[in-house]
Protein backbone atom coordinates (compact mmCIF):
# COMPACT_ATOMS: atom_id res chain seq x y z
CA UNK A 1 0.00 0.00 0.00
CA UNK A 2 1.37 3.40 -0.94
CA UNK A 3 1.88 6.29 1.41
CA UNK A 4 -0.19 8.59 -0.79
CA UNK A 5 -3.36 6.53 -0.65
CA UNK A 6 -3.09 5.16 2.87
CA UNK A 7 -5.03 2.07 3.96
CA UNK A 8 -8.00 4.11 5.21
CA UNK A 9 -8.56 5.96 1.95
CA UNK A 10 -7.96 2.86 -0.16
CA UNK A 11 -10.48 0.84 1.84
CA UNK A 12 -13.00 3.68 1.56
CA UNK A 13 -12.53 3.88 -2.20
CA UNK A 14 -12.79 0.11 -2.62
CA UNK A 15 -16.04 -0.07 -0.64
CA UNK A 16 -17.46 2.94 -2.45
CA UNK A 17 -16.59 1.45 -5.84
CA UNK A 18 -18.29 -1.83 -4.96
CA UNK A 19 -21.46 0.04 -3.94
CA UNK A 20 -21.50 2.09 -7.11
CA UNK A 21 -21.03 -0.98 -9.29
CA UNK A 22 -24.04 -2.53 -7.51
CA UNK A 23 -26.15 0.56 -8.27
CA UNK A 24 -26.16 -0.42 -11.95
CA UNK A 25 -27.26 1.83 -14.76
CA UNK A 26 -28.57 5.29 -13.85
CA UNK A 27 -30.47 7.24 -16.50
CA UNK A 28 -29.82 10.93 -16.92
CA UNK A 29 -31.96 13.72 -18.32
CA UNK A 30 -33.08 13.87 -21.93
CA UNK A 31 -31.12 16.04 -24.35
CA UNK A 32 -32.20 19.69 -24.38
CA UNK A 33 -32.63 19.51 -28.16
CA UNK A 34 -33.48 16.68 -30.54
CA UNK A 35 -31.07 15.58 -33.24
CA UNK A 36 -31.19 18.53 -35.62
CA UNK A 37 -29.72 19.69 -38.91
CA UNK A 38 -28.17 23.03 -37.77
CA UNK A 39 -26.04 21.28 -35.13
CA UNK A 40 -25.03 18.61 -37.63
CA UNK A 41 -23.97 21.32 -40.09
CA UNK A 42 -21.84 23.06 -37.45
CA UNK A 43 -20.18 19.80 -36.41
CA UNK A 44 -19.42 18.56 -39.93
CA UNK A 45 -18.00 21.98 -40.88
CA UNK A 46 -15.74 22.00 -37.82
CA UNK A 47 -14.58 18.43 -38.43
CA UNK A 48 -14.22 18.77 -42.19
CA UNK A 49 -16.65 15.91 -42.84
CA UNK A 50 -18.14 16.47 -46.32
CA UNK A 51 -20.33 13.35 -46.49
CA UNK A 52 -23.56 14.70 -48.07
CA UNK A 53 -25.86 12.18 -46.34
CA UNK A 54 -25.40 14.24 -43.16
CA UNK A 55 -26.57 17.58 -44.56
CA UNK A 56 -28.05 17.28 -48.07
CA UNK A 57 -31.63 15.98 -48.28
CA UNK A 58 -31.38 15.01 -51.96
CA UNK A 59 -28.16 13.05 -51.49
CA UNK A 60 -29.51 11.43 -48.35
CA UNK A 61 -32.71 10.38 -50.13
CA UNK A 62 -30.66 8.42 -52.65
CA UNK A 63 -28.55 6.72 -49.97
CA UNK A 64 -29.21 3.48 -48.12
CA UNK A 65 -30.63 5.55 -45.26
CA UNK A 66 -33.24 7.32 -47.38
CA UNK A 67 -33.04 10.41 -45.18
CA UNK A 68 -30.54 12.70 -43.44
CA UNK A 69 -28.73 10.98 -40.58
CA UNK A 70 -26.33 12.28 -37.94
CA UNK A 71 -22.62 11.36 -37.94
CA UNK A 72 -22.17 8.57 -35.37
CA UNK A 73 -19.15 10.33 -33.84
CA UNK A 74 -21.48 13.15 -32.74
CA UNK A 75 -23.06 10.91 -30.10
CA UNK A 76 -21.65 12.85 -27.12
CA UNK A 77 -22.73 16.20 -28.55
CA UNK A 78 -26.46 15.81 -28.02
CA UNK A 79 -26.31 15.51 -24.22
CA UNK A 80 -23.26 17.66 -23.52
CA UNK A 81 -24.05 20.21 -20.77
CA UNK A 82 -23.17 23.87 -21.19
CA UNK A 83 -20.41 25.63 -19.29
CA UNK A 84 -22.94 26.73 -16.65
CA UNK A 85 -23.85 23.10 -15.91
CA UNK A 86 -27.37 23.29 -17.24
CA UNK A 87 -28.78 20.08 -18.70
CA UNK A 88 -26.46 17.97 -16.53
CA UNK A 89 -28.11 15.01 -14.85
CA UNK A 90 -28.60 15.52 -11.12
CA UNK A 91 -26.37 12.64 -10.06
CA UNK A 92 -24.19 9.99 -11.61
CA UNK A 93 -22.71 6.76 -10.23
CA UNK A 94 -19.21 8.17 -10.80
CA UNK A 95 -19.62 11.52 -9.02
CA UNK A 96 -18.99 10.29 -5.46
CA UNK A 97 -15.99 8.22 -6.53
CA UNK A 98 -14.36 11.15 -8.32
CA UNK A 99 -15.16 13.49 -5.42
CA UNK A 100 -13.56 11.12 -2.91
CA UNK A 101 -10.45 10.86 -5.05
CA UNK A 102 -10.23 14.66 -5.28
CA UNK A 103 -10.59 14.97 -1.52
CA UNK A 104 -7.82 12.40 -1.08
CA UNK A 105 -5.38 14.45 -3.15
CA UNK A 106 -5.86 12.68 -6.48
CA UNK A 107 -6.67 15.92 -8.24
CA UNK A 108 -4.91 15.29 -11.54
CA UNK A 109 -6.87 13.70 -14.37
CA UNK A 110 -6.07 12.35 -17.81
CA UNK A 111 -8.26 10.29 -20.14
CA UNK A 112 -6.72 6.92 -21.05
CA UNK A 113 -9.43 5.02 -22.97
CA UNK A 114 -12.51 5.91 -25.00
CA UNK A 115 -14.21 3.13 -26.99
CA UNK A 116 -17.48 3.89 -28.76
CA UNK A 117 -19.92 1.43 -30.34
CA UNK A 118 -22.71 2.66 -32.64
CA UNK A 119 -25.77 0.44 -33.06
CA UNK A 120 -27.35 2.54 -35.80
CA UNK A 121 -27.45 6.03 -37.34
CA UNK A 122 -29.55 8.70 -35.63
CA UNK A 123 -32.38 10.41 -37.47
CA UNK A 124 -33.55 14.00 -37.20
CA UNK A 125 -36.00 14.56 -34.37
CA UNK A 126 -34.76 11.83 -32.02
CA UNK A 127 -34.13 12.98 -28.45
CA UNK A 128 -31.47 11.00 -26.61
CA UNK A 129 -31.22 10.01 -22.95
CA UNK A 130 -27.83 8.92 -21.56
CA UNK A 131 -27.48 6.23 -18.91
CA UNK A 132 -24.30 5.80 -16.87
CA UNK A 133 -22.98 2.61 -15.28
CA UNK A 134 -19.90 2.64 -13.03
CA UNK A 135 -17.84 -0.45 -13.85
CA UNK A 136 -14.59 -0.37 -11.97
CA UNK A 137 -11.81 1.19 -9.91
CA UNK A 138 -8.23 -0.05 -10.17
CA UNK A 139 -5.30 1.07 -8.10
CA UNK A 140 -3.32 2.54 -6.67
CA UNK A 141 -0.95 2.35 -9.65
CA UNK A 142 2.40 4.07 -10.11
CA UNK A 143 2.50 6.01 -13.38
CA UNK A 144 4.77 8.56 -15.03
CA UNK A 145 2.38 11.31 -13.88
CA UNK A 146 2.24 10.09 -10.30
CA UNK A 147 0.36 7.51 -8.27
CA UNK A 148 -3.25 7.15 -9.27
CA UNK A 149 -6.45 5.16 -9.69
CA UNK A 150 -8.02 4.15 -13.00
CA UNK A 151 -11.77 4.84 -13.01
CA UNK A 152 -13.96 3.17 -15.64
CA UNK A 153 -17.58 3.69 -16.59
CA UNK A 154 -19.97 3.01 -19.47
CA UNK A 155 -22.51 5.35 -21.01
CA UNK A 156 -25.38 4.05 -23.13
CA UNK A 157 -27.51 6.43 -25.18
CA UNK A 158 -31.19 5.59 -25.63
CA UNK A 159 -33.78 6.78 -28.13
CA UNK A 160 -36.93 5.86 -26.29
CA UNK A 161 -36.15 2.38 -24.95
CA UNK A 162 -33.76 1.52 -27.77
CA UNK A 163 -30.00 1.67 -27.10
CA UNK A 164 -28.38 3.43 -30.06
CA UNK A 165 -24.76 3.84 -28.92
CA UNK A 166 -22.42 2.87 -26.12
CA UNK A 167 -19.13 4.24 -24.79
CA UNK A 168 -16.53 2.82 -22.45
CA UNK A 169 -14.58 5.66 -20.81
CA UNK A 170 -11.57 5.36 -18.52
CA UNK A 171 -9.55 8.05 -16.78
CA UNK A 172 -6.54 8.14 -14.51
CA UNK A 173 -7.05 10.22 -11.37
CA UNK A 174 -3.55 10.81 -10.05
CA UNK A 175 -1.79 12.43 -7.13
CA UNK A 176 0.48 15.11 -8.69
CA UNK A 177 4.06 14.39 -7.78
CA UNK A 178 6.11 16.80 -5.75
CA UNK A 179 8.67 18.29 -8.12
CA UNK A 180 12.23 18.22 -6.97
CA UNK A 181 14.33 21.10 -8.19
CA UNK A 182 18.10 21.24 -8.49
CA UNK A 183 19.92 24.52 -8.77
CA UNK A 184 20.52 25.32 -12.42
CA UNK A 185 18.29 22.47 -13.70
CA UNK A 186 14.87 23.18 -15.15
CA UNK A 187 11.93 21.23 -13.67
CA UNK A 188 10.91 18.33 -15.95
CA UNK A 189 7.78 19.11 -17.94
CA UNK A 190 5.21 16.45 -16.89
CA UNK A 191 3.33 16.02 -20.19
CA UNK A 192 5.66 14.56 -22.78
CA UNK A 193 4.71 13.62 -26.35
CA UNK A 194 4.84 10.00 -27.45
CA UNK A 195 7.72 9.65 -29.89
CA UNK A 196 7.67 6.58 -32.11
CA UNK A 197 8.75 5.46 -35.56
CA UNK A 198 5.97 7.50 -37.19
CA UNK A 199 6.53 10.76 -35.30
CA UNK A 200 10.30 10.88 -34.63
CA UNK A 201 10.96 12.98 -37.76
CA UNK A 202 8.52 15.65 -36.51
CA UNK A 203 10.19 16.03 -33.10
CA UNK A 204 13.66 15.95 -34.63
CA UNK A 205 12.51 18.88 -36.76
CA UNK A 206 11.12 20.77 -33.77
CA UNK A 207 14.49 20.45 -32.04
CA UNK A 208 16.02 22.16 -35.10
CA UNK A 209 13.35 24.87 -35.33
CA UNK A 210 11.57 23.21 -38.27
CA UNK A 211 7.87 22.45 -38.56
CA UNK A 212 7.87 19.26 -40.60
CA UNK A 213 4.83 17.84 -42.41
CA UNK A 214 4.74 14.22 -43.44
CA UNK A 215 4.48 13.64 -47.20
CA UNK A 216 3.74 10.46 -49.13
CA UNK A 217 6.87 9.58 -51.09
CA UNK A 218 4.74 8.09 -53.89
CA UNK A 219 1.67 10.28 -54.50
CA UNK A 220 3.01 13.38 -52.71
CA UNK A 221 0.00 13.99 -50.47
CA UNK A 222 0.71 15.82 -47.21
CA UNK A 223 -0.79 14.54 -43.97
CA UNK A 224 -0.85 15.46 -40.30
CA UNK A 225 -0.82 13.93 -37.78
CA UNK A 226 1.83 11.57 -39.10
CA UNK A 227 0.95 7.96 -39.78
CA UNK A 228 2.44 4.77 -41.19
CA UNK A 229 0.34 4.59 -44.37
CA UNK A 230 -0.86 7.18 -46.89
CA UNK A 231 -4.68 7.44 -46.67
CA UNK A 232 -4.90 8.19 -50.40
CA UNK A 233 -2.71 5.61 -52.13
CA UNK A 234 -1.98 3.27 -49.17
CA UNK A 235 1.77 3.58 -49.69
CA UNK A 236 4.03 3.06 -46.69
CA UNK A 237 6.82 5.14 -48.29
CA UNK A 238 7.09 8.53 -46.65
CA UNK A 239 9.16 11.63 -46.44
CA UNK A 240 8.44 15.20 -45.26
CA UNK A 241 8.44 18.85 -46.24
CA UNK A 242 9.25 21.83 -44.02
CA UNK A 243 6.33 24.18 -43.47
CA UNK A 244 6.72 27.93 -43.81
CA UNK A 245 5.58 28.18 -40.19
CA UNK A 246 2.55 30.40 -40.76
CA UNK A 247 -1.11 29.54 -40.35
CA UNK A 248 -4.61 30.70 -39.55
CA UNK A 249 -6.70 29.91 -36.48
CA UNK A 250 -9.31 27.42 -37.67
CA UNK A 251 -10.89 26.50 -34.31
CA UNK A 252 -10.06 26.73 -30.63
CA UNK A 253 -11.17 26.12 -27.05
CA UNK A 254 -10.25 27.93 -23.84
CA UNK A 255 -9.46 25.32 -21.21
CA UNK A 256 -10.41 26.18 -17.63
CA UNK A 257 -10.88 22.82 -15.89
CA UNK A 258 -9.77 20.22 -14.94
CA UNK A 259 -6.20 21.18 -13.97
CA UNK A 260 -3.52 20.06 -16.42
CA UNK A 261 -0.04 19.31 -15.04
CA UNK A 262 2.53 21.83 -16.20
CA UNK A 263 -0.02 24.33 -17.55
CA UNK A 264 -1.69 27.26 -15.84
CA UNK A 265 -5.38 27.67 -16.70
CA UNK A 266 -6.99 29.27 -18.56
CA UNK A 267 -5.11 28.49 -21.76
CA UNK A 268 -5.98 28.19 -25.43
CA UNK A 269 -5.82 24.95 -27.42
CA UNK A 270 -6.16 25.65 -31.13
CA UNK A 271 -6.51 23.93 -34.48
CA UNK A 272 -4.29 25.85 -36.89
CA UNK A 273 -4.79 25.58 -40.65
CA UNK A 274 -1.56 25.77 -42.62
CA UNK A 275 -1.35 27.07 -46.20
CA UNK A 276 0.23 23.74 -47.11
CA UNK A 277 -3.24 22.22 -46.67
CA UNK A 278 -3.07 20.44 -43.30
CA UNK A 279 -4.21 21.34 -39.79
CA UNK A 280 -2.21 21.04 -36.60
CA UNK A 281 -3.16 21.28 -32.91
CA UNK A 282 -1.17 23.55 -30.62
CA UNK A 283 -1.30 26.15 -27.89
CA UNK A 284 -1.75 29.87 -28.58
CA UNK A 285 0.69 32.07 -26.65
CA UNK A 286 1.59 35.75 -26.35
CA UNK A 287 -2.02 36.78 -26.89
CA UNK A 288 -4.72 37.88 -24.39
CA UNK A 289 -7.64 35.43 -24.32
CA UNK A 290 -10.12 38.11 -25.38
CA UNK A 291 -8.13 38.77 -28.55
CA UNK A 292 -8.08 35.16 -29.74
CA UNK A 293 -10.47 34.67 -32.66
CA UNK A 294 -11.23 32.45 -35.62
CA UNK A 295 -9.25 33.44 -38.71
CA UNK A 296 -6.47 35.27 -36.87
CA UNK A 297 -3.05 34.92 -38.54
CA UNK A 298 -0.50 32.94 -36.54
CA UNK A 299 3.16 32.03 -36.73
CA UNK A 300 4.92 29.09 -35.13
CA UNK A 301 7.20 29.70 -32.17
CA UNK A 302 9.25 27.19 -30.21
CA UNK A 303 9.24 27.02 -26.42
CA UNK A 304 11.83 25.24 -24.28
CA UNK A 305 9.68 23.39 -21.70
CA UNK A 306 12.57 21.80 -19.77
CA UNK A 307 16.19 20.85 -20.36
CA UNK A 308 15.19 18.38 -23.10
CA UNK A 309 11.70 19.12 -24.44
CA UNK A 310 10.82 21.80 -27.00
CA UNK A 311 7.19 22.31 -28.08
CA UNK A 312 5.87 24.20 -31.10
CA UNK A 313 3.37 26.91 -30.11
CA UNK A 314 1.47 29.56 -32.05
CA UNK A 315 1.66 33.32 -31.61
CA UNK A 316 -0.16 36.20 -33.38
CA UNK A 317 1.37 37.15 -36.69
CA UNK A 318 1.43 40.70 -37.99
CA UNK A 319 -0.28 41.08 -41.37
Amino acid sequence: MSAAAGPGLHDLLTALAERQVAVGEVRGVAAADPVNLPMIRHWTAAMGDANPVYTDAEAAAGSVHGEIVAPPAMIQVWNMPGVDGRDKQESSPIDEVLGTLDAGGYTGVVATDCEQTYHRYLRLGERLVPATRFTGLSGPKRTALGEGYFVTWNITWYSGDEPVARMLFRILKFHPRERETTSGVREPYPLRPAVNEDTAFFWEGVAKGELRIQRCADCGELRHPPGPVCPSCRSANRTYVVSGGEGELYSYVVHHNPPVPGLKAPFVVAVVELPEGVRIVGGVVDCPLEEVGIGMPLRVTYRQMDDELILPMWAPRET
